[in-house]
């Protein structure tokens, strides 16, 4: 049997390797691909831009068409079907024939009838050959605009910021994402794009494209508004591409797409159609998941086995431009009866909603935006109806209660749960690849494929392995590296028990080889958290990453920030005028951070010890910002000056700064003291927090404000300041001792067998009676502190590490500065290139 499969792109790829899989005798398959290369993934295009290459993006495993049973032609275009003669024509004349015909032809990009839209530089996004010559427009533009603001069309939005240009996103529609996301979440979705830099315009209708004034093009739009770019991308949707089946008379439906029935056979019985030119129900999928498995399905009845398309889920989850954006099921509670639960937090720009049935038994959908943390769960909940707890917005509101949020776990999941939906996988199919031998990612990928598409099951395939790898009795890896059997928390142990006090002792009793960037830098953190240490000691510097080894934080130009500590946020007028004096003297960037301290920016290498040996005469120590180490402890003014404050925030803010300031730990840790419960320091959003009650203090531990905001936990209340300090010492030596490596405070507390009422019954009550000793350790801490800055720059070895050359006093020359606002920034690809005049470094 000849099969010929038309196009070549992720579904027609599938298609290709499920029939060949089966090994089936007297099979042939031609595949006439329409583009120059052979299938790549579509879903990771954009990171085309972020430096992966064709041959990174390829679906082609190397030598898979060194075969005789299978064919690929490339640059060969469709043209025509002959289904009497049971043939296709190429766009040369050749005619090639068929005993089963699969169309998998795809979609093509929507570009608005408008006119202009076919000038040069204008663009559509989705294939390799559109993005290389976006490539090459970009680098000769400033401004582009994206023409939709859907997923591909932020995706592409991503990709313009990644060229360097001001982006631009215009959208007809009301909302960004009207598809997937609800108004509140489009709104927020908005903000945090806007605080990325890139503009959006909605509501905006395109009537024509002409010259621009301060563009290569003027978009002329119905409201009288206009804006001016020098590149534009059309990425407004896709329609399939069903050309060839409506020459040929295939059924199609009334807005286009290729009629199939469940086993992908479309109106004639030898004609297959799968992925986005395939309609069934009613419906076309644009995703990757269901195209796979309608690929599955027609492979299936060809080869006589059971199989048959059902639909799709097409629940999403993505991260646009670093946002996490997720929808699921019916994200816009179309069913009838349904409910839902709401959660907004402006400040931190989070957005999640939950649909239920009527009764509030099931999940019908959700919404998350800006933390789609819950996705895999909420996901599996509403695949696998599985009971909701009785007030179901616990599954996501933030925790104020010390309250643990009630949690799935892979345990409650069916064998039969989809967890990897791009190809089918289920929790049973993975249970049984680690029972037959499977225990990593990697080999759970080969033998299964799951997680091999998106990527976005594997965190859920990752639980699911190592549930079944314990069931087995079997101990789960978490091996710090090649050079260490054993996790951080144990190496910690070591050090602390038989009191070793350099890496290379270390290594030689418990290691192997000469060590690696993983477990350098974590034997560095552990000694320093153990013996306090000075970091750059000889036995010590070498294993430091750049940060910690030049004291400092890094900038993408390649100068240092400097941060002198300002305890709670209090500084005296002589300290400002000291810090603008330094600034001005080494013509230094100046910046308020939030966590209420100056940032100093642009600092060279060579300048790092001067610049602080005059602010430690001016009375100011090492912030710590370069450190896995205490950040800041943020105050509001509290009883001293507000009327409503019930504590002295400040007051205390500055003496919990003061004891922990010296702390080395697996993460940075950041602390907010809040005067009253108006939370004016946003305590509830850091590490250890602290609100004051006409009764005492508040404590709540493992919040964090990052890139995953998670509220703290009250795990104690009611306290005066020498409890407060006395819980606060357990607490942060027990996560020291415990944590992973690199790991927050926050998740930390996530996988912390026995939630917060275990880290209760550890810091509080004191249930492995080690509260003592982890004072102790704190204390000793407290006593040993010494500036790292001071001891650098009174160090004569230590501060000849500070030059950029070693064997030159030549200052580094691509250091280069523009003004702005009347300060200094970097100077960009296109300054450096003489577009401004720049700054030289050696001015500053």
């Amino acid at each position: 049997m000849h099969i010929v499969v038309v196009g070549h792109g992720m579904v027609g790829h599938k298609f290709v390797e499920t029939l060949l899989a089966a090994g089936t005798p007297g099979l042939r398959v031609t595949i006439l691909g329409e583009e120059p290369r052979p299938a790549y993934d579509r879903v990771h295009l954009s990171e085309f831009f972020s430096g992966k290459s064709a041959e990174d993006l390829s679906l082609v495993t190397p030598g898979f068409f060194e075969r005789e049973d299978a064919v690929l032609r490339l640059n060969a275009r469709v043209t025509g079907i002959d289904r009497a003669a049971r043939s296709v024509t190429l766009g040369d004349g050749e005619s090639v024939a068929y005993d089963r015909l699969v169309l998998a032809t795809g979609s093509y990009p929507f570009v608005p009838a408008v006119p202009g839209a076919d000038r040069k530089d204008c663009f559509v996004y989705r294939t390799i050959e559109d993005l290389e010559a976006m490539r090459e427009c970009g680098a000769r533009s400033r401004t582009g605009v994206v023409v939709g603001g859907g997923l591909l069309g932020l995706e592409c939005a991503k990709a313009l910021r990644d060229l360097g240009l001001q982006t631009h996103v215009v959208e007809f529609a009301p909302r960004l994402m009207a598809v997937q996301v609800d108004e509140p979440g489009a709104r927020v979705l908005r903000n945090k794009i806007e605080e990325l830099g890139v503009q959006v315009h909605t509501q905006k209708n395109t009537l024509a494209i002409v010259d621009g004034e301060a563009g290569t093009h003027r978009m002329q739009f119905a409201d009288g508004a206009h804006l001016d770019v020098d590149m534009i991308v059309f990425s407004a949707g896709i329609r399939p591409r069903d050309e060839l089946a409506r020459y040929s008379g295939l059924a199609l439906g009334q807005r286009g797409g290729i009629v199939i029935d469940d086993r992908c056979l479309t109106s004639d019985p030898h004609i297959y159609a799968i992925g986005e030119c395939a309609l069934w129900n009613g419906q076309l999928f644009g995703l990757v998941a269901p195209g796979y498995d309608m690929a599955r399905t027609a492979a299936c009845h060809i080869l006589a086995e059971e199989g048959a398309f059902t639909g799709a889920d097409m629940s999403t989850k993505l991260k646009l431009m670093g946002v996490d954006v997720a929808s699921i099921g019916d994200a816009h509670g179309a069913t009838k009866g349904a409910r839902s639960y709401q959660f907004l937090d402006e400040r931190k720009q989070v957005y999640r909603k939950i649909v239920t049935s009527d009764c509030g038994r099931y999940l019908l959908g959700a919404v998350l935006v800006g933390d789609a943390s819950p996705y895999g769960e909420l996901l599996q909940m509403m695949l696998n109806r599985i009971a909701l707890p009785a007030s179901p917005e616990v599954l996501i509101l933030p925790q104020l209660d010390g309250a643990a949020r009630p949690a799935l776990g892979v345990g409650a999941l069916p064998a039969g749960a989809q967890i990897c939906s791009c190809n089918d996988v289920s929790k049973g199919a993975l249970c049984e690849a680690v029972a037959g031998g499977a225990s990593s990612i990697g080999a759970l990928k080969s033998c299964t494929k799951a997680g091999t598409a998106c990527g976005g099951c594997v965190p859920l395939m990752t639980q699911v392995m190592n549930a079944e790898l314990s069931r087995l009795g079997v101990a789960v890896n978490d091996h710090l590296c090649e050079h260490f059997a054993c996790s951080r928390q144990e190496l910690y142990h070591i050090v602390r028990v038989e009191g070793i006090r350099s890496f290379g002792e270390l290594l030689a009793k418990h290691g192997k080889g000469l060590g690696c960037d993983i477990c350098k830098p974590v034997a560095a953190n552990i000694l320093a958290s153990a013996w306090n240490d000075f970091v750059l000691k000889p036995e010590h510097a070498s294993l430091q990453d750049s940060n910690d080894y030049f004291l400092g934080n890094i900038q993408k130009d390649g100068t240092y920030s400097v941060v002198p500590r300002m305890p709670g946020g209090e500084v005296s007028a002589d300290g400002l005028i000291a810090v603008g004096q330094v600034a001005k003297k080494h013509g230094l960037y100046t910046k308020i951070t939030g966590g209420q301290r100056v940032d100093l920016f642009g600092a060279r290498l060579e300048q790092l010890p001067q610049i602080w040996e005059e602010l430690i005469a001016a009375g100011f120590e090492s912030g710590h910002a370069y450190g896995k180490s205490l950040r800041t402890v943020k105050s509001c003014v509290g009883s001293t000056w507000c009327r409503y404050g019930v504590g002295d925030s400040v007051g205390f803010a500055i003496a919990l700064e003061n004891r922990y300031k010296g702390l080395r730990a697996p993460h940075k840790i950041k602390f907010g003291v809040s005067g009253c419960t108006r939370e004016c320091a946003e305590a509830q959003g850091k590490d250890v927090g602290l609100i004051a009650t006409e009764k005492g203090w508040n404590l709540y531990v493992c919040g964090n404000g990052g890139m995953k905001p998670r509220h703290a936990e009250l795990i104690a209340s009611s306290l005066d300041e020498a409890a407060v300090v006395k819980l606060v010492d357990r607490f942060l030596m027990f996560y020291v001792r415990t944590a992973g490596r690199l790991q927050r405070t926050s998740v930390w507390r996530e996988n912390l067998e026995g939630g917060l009422e275990y880290l209760k019954q550890v810091v509080v009550e004191d249930k492995l009676g080690i509260a003592a000793e982890l004072e102790a350790q704190m204390q000793h801490v407290v006593d040993t502190y010494a500036c790292e800055w001071k001891e650098a720059v009174s160090n004569p070895e230590v501060r000849r590490r500070f030059r950029h050359f070693v064997n030159s006093e030549a200052v580094d020359s691509n250091v280069v500065f523009v003004p702005e606002r009347g300060q200094i920034r970097p100077a960009s690809l296109e300054e450096r290139r003489g577009r401004v005049i720049p700054i030289a470094a050696s001015a500053a």
